[in-house]
C-alpha cells in the first residue's frame, strides 16, 4: 500500500524523494508529497492528489532546496483523496508520514484540543500527538516514544522537526521500514526497491523499535530509548530488474520473464536425474518432517490460489498427508485447531501482508512450526517463521501477481517431494515431477512466444464483454479461480471462478449470451466431464473459450492448445495463458496495466 522514504546526506533531498517515491508507485497510491527542511532549517511542504508526475508539477516552480526531507505516497484509508489528506501532516514543529492505520485516533483527537486540524486523517493525528510531548527542551526521539505508547493499531512513521534538523525519526509496529546506510547518508524506505542504486547495506527495523537517523548512520532503540544492537544486511537485487527492459509495461515483463524467474526458483533444488527434490530453509529436522501429517497453507489472493494448487500436489505425492489451505484474513479471527504433527505454510510475494502475518503470529502462539513461502528478502514475514524458503522470482513491479504465483506453486511442490521422499512416496511419481519441473522453465517459454499473438487477438475479440466464468476441475480448478482474478484485477470484468461441476448449483443460470466463459480443460480421466460442462453452457448461448492440453476434438468458441510432454504441471502453462489473456484485454480496455484502480501491491493493514 503506501510508501514511505526519507533521505538525509549531501545530495538534494528533493530528487532523493521524488526519485524513490517513483520506485514504489507499483505499490499502489492516489496522492504523494514530499517534506524538507532548507539549509536555514526552513521547512518546505507539497503535496499533490493523483501520480507522482503531478507532485513534479507543483515543485517545478519552486523547487525544494537542503539536504534532508521526507516523503510518501498515500492510499486513502481515512478521509477521500484531497490535498489536505495527504502526506506529510504537520502539526506545531512536527512533520510526518505514515503508514498503517491508528485505530484509537478519535479518542486521542478529542483530547487534542489545542489543535486545529486540516485532514480527516488518522496521521495528523498523530503528528499532533508527537507535537503534544514535544516541549520543553524534550528531544524528538522522546516525543515520538512517548507518542506511540498511547497509540493502538499500526504504523509505518518517519518524523522531523526544524528544530532538531539533523536528525529523521522512524518507528515500526506492523508496517514495514528499511533503513538504507550509504556513505554519508541514510535512505529510508518502506520497501528495498526504493534503496537500490543508493546502497546495499540495510537495517529492518523490527515491530516495537525506533531509531535516530544522522548523516552518519542510524542508532536503534525500544519505546523505552534502550539502545539496542542492530547488524546490518545486504540489499538484493539491482536497479535493472525494477526497469521495463523494452516492454510497454511491468505486467508483461514479469510475464514473459517467467522462464528465468523459474531457473531462480529452482536452481540447485531438483535433481531430475536422481528424482529427488531439496529445499534447504525450512530449518526441519528428519524426524520432523517424517512426522508431518497435517499441512495448512495460509495466504491472500494469488497466494492462497498457488497454496489451493500445491495441496493438490502435495494430496497426490505424499499418501498420509492432509492439506487445508485457507484465506488469511478469516483464518487469523476463526477458533481454528491445529492437530498435532502439523506445519504451516505462510504464503506472501510480499512478506508483509498485514493478514497473513497476523496469522502466523497466532499459529505461533498454538506452538506450530511455521515455514514462510516468500518473494521479498529480508521482510517481516521471512524474519519471524521458524524456517521457510525464498521463491527467488525477483522484483514484481506490477500490482497483479504473475511470476510470484508460478514461484510459490513450485515451491511448494519442491516441499511436497520432500515430504513425499521422507514419507515413503511413490518413487515413480516424485521422479515424473521432478523430470517436469525440470524442463518447466523451458515450456513456459515455449508456451508464451508460441501463443503471445494468439492471446492478443484472443482478446480482442472479447474485450467488450463485461461478464466471464472460468472453470476448472481438479488441478485446473485453483487456476480457474486465479484467471478470472487476474481478468478482474488488471480488466475491470467482472469474472468468477468455479469449479467445473459446481455449474449446475448456481452459475449456470447467469449464461447467456453476454457472458463468455474460460474452460480450462485437462487432457485427464475427467476430460469428458469438463466437456459436458462445456456443452451446457454452450446449449444456453455462452461464448466458450478452451485452453487445453489435449489434441482430441473439441467443439467451442475458441480452442487453444498447447503442445508438451508436461503433464502433471500443465496448469502452470494454462495460466500463463490467462495470464496473457488478463493482460491484453486490459490494454484493449486502456486501462493502467501496473496500477489498477483501488489496488495496492502491499496490503499492509486490515
Amino acid at each position: 500500500m503506501c510508501g514511505i522514504v526519507g533521505y538525509i546526506g549531501t545530495r538534494k533531498a528533493q530528487d532523493v524523494l521524488v526519485n524513490s517515491l517513483k520506485r514504489l508507485e507499483y505499490r499502489g497510491y492516489d496522492s504523494a508529497g514530499i517534506a524538507t527542511l532548507d539549509d536555514e532549517n526552513n521547512p518546505h511542504l507539497a503535496r499533490s492528489v493523483g501520480k507522482i508526475v503531478e507532485l513534479e508539477h507543483v515543485l517545478e516552480p519552486k523547487p525544494h532546496t537542503g539536504h534532508l526531507g521526507i516523503g510518501h505516497t498515500r492510499w486513502a484509508t481515512h478521509g477521500g483523496v484531497t490535498v489536505n489528506n495527504a502526506h506529510p501532516h504537520n502539526a506545531g514543529n512536527v512533520f510526518l508520514v505514515h503508514n498503517g492505520i491508528i485505530e484509537n485516533y478519535k479518542e486521542l483527537k478529542a483530547e487534542l484540543k489545542a489543535y486545529d486540524f486540516k485532514s480527516d486523517t488518522d496521521t495528523e493525528v498523530l503528528a499532533a500527538l508527537i507535537d503534544s510531548f514535544y516541549k520543553d527542551g524534550t528531544p524528538l526521539k522522546d516525543a515520538v516514544a512517548s507518542a506511540l505508547k498511547k497509540v493502538r493499531g499500526t504504523y509505518g512513521i518517519a518524523v522531523f522537526s526544524p528544530l532538531e534538523p539533523g536528525q529523521i525519526i522512524v518507528a515500526r509496529l506492523g508496517s514495514p521500514l528499511i533503513i538504507g546506510l550509504g556513505d554519508g547518508e541514510v535512505i529510508i524506505a518502506s520497501d528495498a526497491s526504493a534503496l537500490l542504486g543508493y546502497t546495499r547495506e540495510a537495517i529492518y527495523l523490527n515491530d516495537g523499535e525506533l531509531a535516530v537517523c544522522t548523516n552518519k548512520g542510524a542508532e536503534v532503540f525500544n519505546l523505552n530509548l534502550k539502545h539496542i544492537n542492530h547488524t546490518a544486511e545486504t540489499i538484493e537485487g539491482d536497479v535493472d530488474q525494477i526497469q521495463k527492459g523494452g516492454y510497454d509495461h511491468f505486467l508483461l515483463k514479469e510475464i514473459m520473464e517467467q522462464a528465468t524467474t523459474l531457473h531462480n526458483t529452482l536452481s540447485g533444488r531438483i535433481d531430475p536425474k536422481n528424482g529427488t527434490m531439496h529445499l534447504g530453509g525450512p530449518n526441519l529436522t528428519a524426524k520432523e518432517i517424517a512426522d508431518i501429517r497435517h499441512v495448512v497453507i495460509v495466504g491472500c489472493g494469488t497466494a492462497y490460489y498457488a497454496g489451493l494448487l500445491a495441496s493438490y500436489y502435495m494430496e497426490q505425492l505424499v499418501p498420509d498427508l492432509t492439506t487445508e489451505v485457507v484465506i488469511a484474513s478469516e483464518y487469523r479471527y476463526r477458533s481454528f485447531h491445529l492437530p498435532k504433527n502439523s506445519v504451516a505454510l505462510i504464503v506472501s510475494q510480499s512478506g508483509e501482508t498485514a493478514d497473513t502475518l497476523a496469522c502466523l503470529r497466532e499459529i505461533k502462539k498454538r506452538g506450530v512450526k511455521t515455514l514462510g513461502i516468500v518473494n521479498v528478502v529480508g521482510s517481516t514475514i521471512a524474519r519471524e517463521v521458524d524456517g521457510g524458503t525464498y521463491v527467488h522470482a525477483g522484483p514484481e513491479i506490477s500490482v497483479a501477481s504473475t511470476k510470484a504465483f508460478t514461484a510459490q506453486v513450485v515451491t511448494m511442490l519442491m516441499f511436497a517431494g520432500m515430504l513425499a521422499e521422507s514419507h515413503g512416496g511413490n518413487p515413480q511419481l516424485i521422479h515424473e515431477f521432478t523430470n517436469e519441473l525440470a524442463i518447466l522453465p523451458e515450456e513456459i517459454e515455449k508456451t508464451l512466444k508460441t501463443h503471445q499473438e494468439t492471446m492478443h487477438e484472443l482478446a480482442k475479440k472479447y474485450a467488450g464483454f463485461n461478464d466471464a466464468l472460468y472453470l476448472g476441475r481438479d488441478t485446473a480448478y485453483p487456476i480457474a479461480l486465479e484467471g478470472a482474478l487476474k481478468l478482474k484485477e488488471v480488466s475491470y470484468v467482472h469474472a468468477e471462478g468455479y469449479a467445473s461441476g459446481e455449474l449446475k448449483h448456481g452459475p449456470i443460470a447467469l449464461v447467456d449470451e453476454t457472458f463468455f466463459e474460460v474452460f480450462n480443460i485437462l487432457d485427464n480421466w475427467l476430460f469428458d466431464k469438463s466437456i459436458g460442462g462445456l456443452h451446457e453452457v454452450r446449449a444456453r448461448g455462452g461464448k466458450a473459450i478452451v485452453l487445453t492440453d489435449s489434441q482430441r476434438e473439441i467443439d467451442a468458441d475458441d480452442v487453444i492448445r498447447i503442445n508438451s510432454p508436461i503433464k502433471h504441471l500443465a496448469p502452470i502453462l494454462l495460466n500463463t495463458l490467462q495470464q496473457l489473456f488478463a493482460y491484453y484485454v486490459a490494454v484493449e480496455k486502456g486501462n493502467d496495466v501496473d496500477q489498477p484502480r483501488n489496488l495496492a501491491k502491499s496490503v499492509t493493514v486490515e
